[in-house]
C-alpha cells in the first residue's frame, strides 16, 4: 500500500501544524502516513493550489490559518472539492475568544516571533555570564552596553536584569591597582554607563558583605578611605571615557535599569 499524505497548511512556517499532526499520527504507529508542509499560505490562490494538489493525491489537509476569512475559504473550498480538511487552530481560538472576551490578533507567525524573542533573551543571559566582572575584555567590543563601577555597585545583577530585556551587557570592575582594559576606550562612549555610589553607602554594603562571608568587617575592602580612593579613581576613568554616569546610591536594580533603558530609547529614536 502506497503512503498516504497529509498536507499541513499554514500562513506561517507550519511548525505548529506539523507537530500536532505528527502527534496524532503516532497514535496510529505512523500508519504509513507522510506529512508534507505547505507554508506561508497568504491568499486564496494558495488555498486553491493546495486543494487541487490534495484532491489529485487523494490526501487530506491539516491547517493552521489564523485569519477568519482564510479559514472560511479553506473550509468552503475543501468541502466543494470533497477534500478532508481539519482546522487545528480555529476551534481553540474561538473558544478562547468566547472564554476571555478578547479579540484575537489574527496575525500569522506570532509563535515563531515568541520563540525568537526567547532565544535572544537566553543569548543575552549567557553573554552577561560570560563577560561578567571583566573576565574577557573582548566582550566589551561585542556588548550592546558596558557597565563600569567599583566593587558592589550592582553591576552583575544589573547585567542579568538587562539581559532579560534581550540586551547584551558586559561589566568592568574599576580597581586603582589595575588599568582598565584598552577596549573600554575604543567603544562609543554612549554604550558605557558608569555606576557611582556614595562612600558611606558603599562602606555599609561592603561591611555587610564581609560579615555574611564570616570575615572581619574592618578589612581594607570596607575601609572608608580605601573606598574614597576607589571612587576617585572611578571618577577619573569615566571622565576620560566621557560616558553617562548614574548614581545608584539609593536606587534598586530595576530603577537603574530603567534609567539605562531610557537612555537607549532616546538614542535610537
Amino acid at each position: 500500500m502506497s503512503s498516504q499524505i497529509i498536507y499541513v497548511v499554514s500562513d506561517s512556517v507550519g511548525e505548529t501544524a506539523e507537530l500536532v499532526t505528527k502527534a496524532a499520527t503516532t497514535q496510529f504507529n505512523g500508519a504509513g502516513i507522510t506529512i508534507k508542509r505547505f507554508p506561508f499560505v497568504e491568499d486564496q490562490e494558495n488555498i486553491d493550489e493546495v486543494i487541487s494538489l490534495v484532491k489529485m493525491d487523494r490526501s487530506m489537509i491539516a491547517f493552521t490559518l489564523v485569519k477568519p476569512d482564510m479559514r472560511s475559504y479553506m473550509k468552503e473550498k475543501a468541502s466543494l472539492a470533497g477534500v478532508r480538511a481539519v482546522d487545528l487552530m480555529g476551534p481553540i481560538m474561538d473558544e478562547i475568544q468566547e472564554f476571555s472576551g478578547k479579540t484575537p490578533l489574527c496575525e500569522p507567525g506570532l509563535v515563531r516571533k515568541l520563540d525568537e524573542d526567547y532565544f535572544k533573551k537566553v543569548e543575552a543571559i549567557e553573554f552577561a555570564v560570560q563577560y561578567d566582572d571583566g573576565r574577557d575584555p573582548r566582550g566589551i567590543l561585542k556588548a550592546d552596553i558596558i557597565l563600569i563601577g567599583v566593587s558592589r555597585t550592582s553591576k552583575t545583577p544589573l547585567s542579568q536584569y538587562l539581559a532579560h530585556k534581550r540586551i547584551k551587557v558586559a561589566n568592568v570592575p574599576i580597581v586603582p591597582e589595575v588599568d582598565p582594559p584598552e577596549e573600554l576606550y575604543t567603544v562609543p562612549a554612549e554604550k558605557c554607563f558608569g555606576l557611582k555610589i556614595s562612600p558611606v553607602k558603599l562602606n555599609n554594603i561592603r561591611r555587610e558583605r564581609l560579615i555574611s562571608l564570616g570575615l572581619n568587617d574592618q578589612a581594607s575592602y570596607a575601609n572608608i578611605e580605601r573606598i574614597r580612593a576607589e571612587l576617585t579613581y572611578f571618577e577619573n576613568v569615566v571622565s576620560k571615557i566621557n560616558c553617562p554616569v548614574i548614581d545608584v546610591t539609593n536606587k534598586a536594580v530595576e530603577e537603574t535599569a530603567n534609567v539605562i533603558l531610557n537612555f537607549i530609547h532616546k538614542r535610537t529614536t
